[in-house]
């Protein structure tokens, strides 16, 4: 984020000595993008640093590898994530799909909360949830955040996290990048303020509301994943979330997918139109995330409010449907349908889509969906995603033209 934001207690000059507890020096730690040139947050810790391990370091017991399916044969696919049950925690049920070189699509639909003095740290990857279902908290070092329908939640590589559920389970749409997740620039004028055409506005986020430290010894594990989704335990003697106060532009934030105020036009226009954030340095690498809310439909008289067949030969597409009312594939997809189209081969509406789309010329659609958009990077279909795909999908738009 570009906003920088001060939360608690904190000395006004950095690197200076400050005594929340009196006579105990708080202790300094910067959380830095780009080396020490990127964004950056500097937290101050009440008395003990997070280095301060009391057991050796564990492999733990499960992981986050990436294994792809033995399927070579180049193909669109329709997975059908909704299929996927409900199991364990936030982190332990999470599944990925979908990965490439920088990026990583996966669901976690947990049914608990995780344990009180477990946590997880991603310290390989940038991280953005959707939230379909649930309601709870995300807690974080830097405060709480409310998890409910309809959110995005970025969160900063290496930002150390808890879920807790309000709801029986949840299920989110999680995706991972090398790169940090941001507005788009093109969105920001030159004081990283939100342009008044911008679809976004940058006040519209919630940012997290500070807790009081937690001032408490015992054993405390951060389950950390790192080299391509390995999990090791750290054990640490004190609660990790004991800061007095923090200040910068890295932390995390959610953003409500209908604050996405869609941009309508008298003809269809392309995708980059409804993106909502990026990551890396589009369009030579990393990812477009776009909201497809509603809005209403192109109003010239000829319009065709349908996408057009395209071949975006330098991206792959992968496509969350939130509902199924998404006129392009609707009657085939359902709620929480994950469509994943590689650049290889062209994609387009099915059967009469076209044709209907013209029904609704000037009117407001119902449709709720995510998309992303790589950048100069191939996805591959996970072991697990290729179970889950709808067999026939391959063949549906041939069988939807009635030939």
């Amino acid at each position: 984020m570009g906003m920088i934001l001060k939360r608690g207690n904190i000395p006004r000059t950095p690197h200076t000595e400050h005594y929340e507890i009196p006579g105990v020096l708080a202790l300094e730690e910067i959380h830095g993008t780009c080396g020490f040139s990127g964004p950056h947050t500097r937290k101050l810790h009440l008395r003990s640093y997070p280095t301060q391990q009391c057991k050796p370091p564990q492999k733990e017991d499960f992981n986050l590898f990436l294994k792809a399916a033995n399927d070579d044969i180049l193909q669109p696919y329709h997975i059908f994530s909704s299929e996927i049950p409900y199991e364990n925690d936030a982190v332990k049920g999470r599944k990925p799909l979908l990965f490439g070189a920088s990026t990583i699509v996966s669901v976690s639909k947990p049914e608990k909360s995780m344990p009180d003095n477990v946590f997880f740290r991603n310290g390989e990857k940038y991280e953005i949830y959707f939230v379909q279902e649930g309601s709870g908290t995300l807690k974080t070092e830097y405060g709480n955040l409310k998890i409910e329908k309809n959110l995005y939640i970025v969160i900063p590589k290496g930002t150390t996290y808890q879920i807790e559920l309000s709801s029986k389970n949840a299920y989110f749409l999680i995706f991972e990048s090398s790169y940090p997740i941001t507005f788009p620039p093109h969105y920001m004028n030159s004081a990283a303020q939100a342009t008044l055409m911008a679809p976004v506005v940058e006040t519209e986020i919630e940012a997290p509301e500070f807790q009081l430290p937690e001032d408490k010894k015992g054993e405390y594990s951060i389950l950390v994943k790192h080299s391509g989704g390995c999990i090791t335990r750290l054990t640490i003697d004190h609660h990790p979330f004991d800061l007095a106060g923090w200040e910068g532009a890295v932390y995390p934030f959610a953003f409500n997918i209908k604050d996405h105020h869609g941009i309508a036009r008298e003809i269809h226009t392309a995708p980059p139109v409804h993106q909502t954030f990026q990551s890396g340095n589009v369009p030579y690498n990393g990812f477009s995330l776009c909201s497809f809310v509603s809005q209403m439909e192109g109003w010239h008289l000829k319009d065709i409010p349908a996408p057009y067949a395209h071949s975006n030969v330098d991206s792959d597409e992968v496509m969350f449907f939130a509902n199924a009312n998404y006129g392009a594939r609707e009657g085939l997809i359902k709620e929480g349908s994950i469509t994943f189209h590689p650049g290889s081969i062209p994609h387009s509406p099915h059967g009469n889509a076209a044709n209907d789309s013209m029904k609704v010329r000037g009117k407001i659609s119902n449709r709720l969906a995510v998309m992303l958009d790589t950048f100069f990077e191939s996805l591959s279909i996970t072991d697990l995603g290729y179970k889950y795909r709808d067999k026939e999908y391959p063949l549906s738009w041939y069988k939807a033209s009635g030939k």
